[in-house]
């Protein structure tokens, strides 16, 4: 837990860029062959490209019109976080696994962060 119940916030390992179906396959050749991206994992709708540090997943989503990033946020004091955050969630995002400690918001702009709990937050 953080210092006196406030939680500390870090950039999570994940970006996640939601592709609609049209965009998807050139979205992906771009990382893949233009800029040459190691690939990670591949699968029928998602590619997971290493990122630096970080991994990019490419996903697509049959039912949007637009692309959209999505971002991992760490934090330290989940319980905290969903304080201060209250007013920002967004559960009608996507479903999360059953037992897995985090939730969604977006930020003023309507991008989606994922928030979840790391013991050490950047």
């Amino acid at each position: 837990m953080s210092a006196g119940g406030r939680a500390s916030f870090g950039g999570g390992g994940n970006i996640a860029m939601k592709l609609p179906r049209d965009q998807f396959v050139g979205t992906v050749r771009f990382y893949r062959d233009r800029l040459r991206l190691p690939v990670l994992d591949e699968k029928d709708a998602s590619v997971v490209f290493a990122f630096g540090n970080q991994k990019l997943w490419l996903d697509r989503a049959d039912d949007m019109m637009r692309a959209e990033i999505w971002l991992d946020v760490v934090t330290d004091d989940l319980e905290a976080a969903a304080d201060i955050l209250a007013d920002a969630r967004a559960n009608e995002v996507e479903p999360l696994p059953e037992g897995f400690e985090g939730f969604w918001v977006k930020n003023p702009a309507g991008v989606v962060h994922l928030i979840y709990k790391s013991e050490n937050p950047l």
